[in-house]
């Protein structure tokens, strides 16, 4: 495995890979790996002939009161789970990707006003100006994503056709604790009482699941559910939760087709997100 700092190193290395008619499948990362992101890694090795990760903790995605600072940096740990299925890890400083006068960004305006673009005003102008470098640096032939992220990897989607990128983008399934907790690098924040209780999230959604199976089409009724199961954990408190179009985000009545259930819960002062696509 390779480990890249410059720009011009990958550049390098990827042509290299190019001349050689080899299709580059990309990871971007903020490192703190887990299964989830290995799911995604091993996922591009079985389908791609040459592999880049990136690690970089974008500044620009984290609002003034989040967590940039705090935000779990292991790379040696990471650097560990790669081998073996990563042919090139970029591992750029901040400077290396933002000049100190930098003020050209990439925004999408539509998808992300719903949803953690809401509660996180700017969040998504940050990772879209940060993927549209990470394209334009890594050139991949295919791009791997999470569902955990649906709105990222929608609004990601949406960028590239738009602003007409060759890149093909695959989302792929949560990877899931034993409990049910969508795996975040963030859950390394929980305490041992507030760990017990993320799996509020989990069994919330489960449960607009068996609602709507059962017949239930009044979002309303389902969101209230939701609502009441949630906060009956003393740690949970709401950001959102919204029964939505998958592919507009917008909030859904009365459910009639497949629908997005999405939601945003902070257990204690971590906020995590996770979400179910349910067809009808």
């Amino acid at each position: 495995m390779i480990i890249a700092k410059s720009i011009s190193k990958v550049r390098k290395i990827i042509n290299k890979a190019k001349k050689e008619n080899k299709t580059i499948g990309f990871v971007p990362t903020m490192g703190a790996l887990h299964k989830g992101h290995l799911s995604l890694v091993k996922r591009a090795k079985k389908e791609c002939d040459f592999v880049v990760v990136s690690i970089f903790v974008n500044p620009i995605q984290f609002g003034p009161k989040e967590d940039y600072k705090k935000y779990p940096r292991t790379f040696k740990e990471d650097k560990k789970l790669l081998l073996g299925y990563t042919d090139l890890l970029f591992f750029p400083y901040v400077e290396t990707m933002y000049k100190k006068d930098n003020s050209t960004f990439v925004e999408e305006t539509i998808l992300s006003k719903f949803l953690c673009g809401a509660s996180r005003p700017g969040h998504f102008k940050g990772v879209c100006t940060v993927v549209a470098k990470l394209f334009n640096i890594v050139e991949p032939d295919i791009a791997y994503f999470g569902q955990k992220d649906y709105q990222q990897a929608l609004i990601i989607k949406r960028m590239v056709r738009d602003l007409n990128f060759t890149v093909k983008i695959k989302v792929l399934p949560i990877v899931r604790e034993k409990d049910g907790l969508a795996m975040s690098s963030r859950n390394t924040y929980l305490n041992e009482k507030e760990r017990k209780e993320a799996v509020c999230l989990y069994k919330a959604l489960n449960l607009a699941k068996n609602i709507i199976k059962e017949g239930e089409r009044d979002s309303k009724v389902v969101i209230e559910r939701m609502k009441n199961l949630i906060l009956s954990y003393s740690s949970a408190k709401i950001d959102y939760i919204k029964i939505t179009d998958p592919y507009t985000l917008e909030d859904v009545e009365k459910i009639e087709k497949k629908v997005l259930v999405a939601l945003a819960v902070f257990i204690g002062t971590t906020r995590l997100i996770d979400n179910i696509l349910i067809n009808v």
